[in-house]
């Protein structure tokens, strides 16, 4: 079988898209691996928020067309970037073994950071969950490849800048990493650190030879992280955090709903069989709810129509 892989054409979606055709190549029905870069909207439009052009979804549109056209047959994603509402006639096909799934803090250390810091960021969740932590610091929009925003921090326009810690360490950049933040200091979002080839739902030859890749940990915590994100209708911009970990057959998932200055936050915890994880999920996310979660986002969202 031949496998062409549609990807946008950062440096760390090359490297999750070169890694996928590594792992395909072994496989002994892969014949052919075949990259197909392109440009995505999310990545042409960098002079306005996420939020107000579409989403991060905007990342992923020209890949499903190109599989949809029948120029690619698979893509690679983050999956903290995946909506968590698939569109008709596409499917996950496989999670790989998760990366790490924490942010970091690149340019101090948190006890060293200035007091009043400028702290690079167009993540809601990041922006809301460090003011929690440090009030007195000014959150100010970052977008950008990773590359891009590391040239603004080390042009002075920031004093630190939130990223991922997968992010860079993939790229060979973990160097940078000043902070890591524990789950108690920062949730992550959905799927954060999780790698996914996604492809069209009719190709059952294909999802087939995709499941050998599935991680069975990696898609449970995938699938409840990201129940609890559907459940409260959270996009990839939403201040909202939810992280599961696996002991033996024990899931225990924590998530939090938070206003991006910090002023309000929701969080709780839920535990039990990794066999009920859906239903874990589904279970926090009304917890959530109960505690004033749903308003929270309202709020946001009404200050962002506004």
């Amino acid at each position: 079988m031949q496998i062409r892989i549609a990807t946008r054409q950062s440096a760390l979606a090359l490297w999750q898209a070169e890694h996928v055709a590594e792992l395909l190549t072994r496989h002994p029905e892969v014949s052919d691996v075949e990259l197909v870069p392109l440009s995505t909207r999310g990545d042409e439009i960098l002079d306005k928020s996420l939020q107000k052009i579409g989403g991060k979804g905007l990342f992923i549109k020209e890949l499903e067309v190109a599989m949809q056209e029948d120029r690619a047959d698979i893509a690679v994603h983050s999956m903290k970037d995946v909506p968590v509402e698939m569109p008709d006639g596409f499917c996950m096909a496989a999670a790989l073994p998760r990366g790490a799934s924490a942010d970091a803090l690149v340019g101090s250390s948190l006890e060293r950071l200035a007091d009043d810091a400028r702290v690079g960021s167009s993540s809601l969740r990041r922006a809301a969950q460090l003011k929690l932590l440090r009030p007195d610091v000014t959150i100010e929009p970052l977008r950008g490849n990773v590359n891009t925003r590391l040239s603004k921090l080390d042009n002075g326009e920031f004093d630190a800048i939130l990223l991922a810690v997968a992010g860079l360490q993939r790229l060979g950049m973990e160097d940078r990493i000043n902070h890591v933040f524990s789950p108690e200091e920062m949730l992550p979002a959905a799927a954060q650190g999780v790698v996914g080839i996604e492809c069209l739902s009719k190709n059952v030859p294909l999802r087939a030879l995709l499941a050998d890749f599935n991680d069975s940990v990696s898609a449970r915590t995938t699938l409840a992280e990201r129940t609890v994100a559907r459940r409260l209708q959270a996009n990839c911009q939403s201040p909202v955090a939810v992280y599961a970990t696996t002991v033996g057959s024990v899931i225990t998932i924590t998530a939090l709903v938070a206003m991006p200055d910090g002023s309000e936050v929701v969080r709780d915890s839920i535990g039990g069989s990794t066999d009920d994880a859906e239903q874990l999920a589904k279970e926090l996310a009304n917890k959530l709810v109960a505690n004033g979660a749903k308003e929270i986002l309202a709020a946001i969202t009404s200050a962002d129509a506004g």
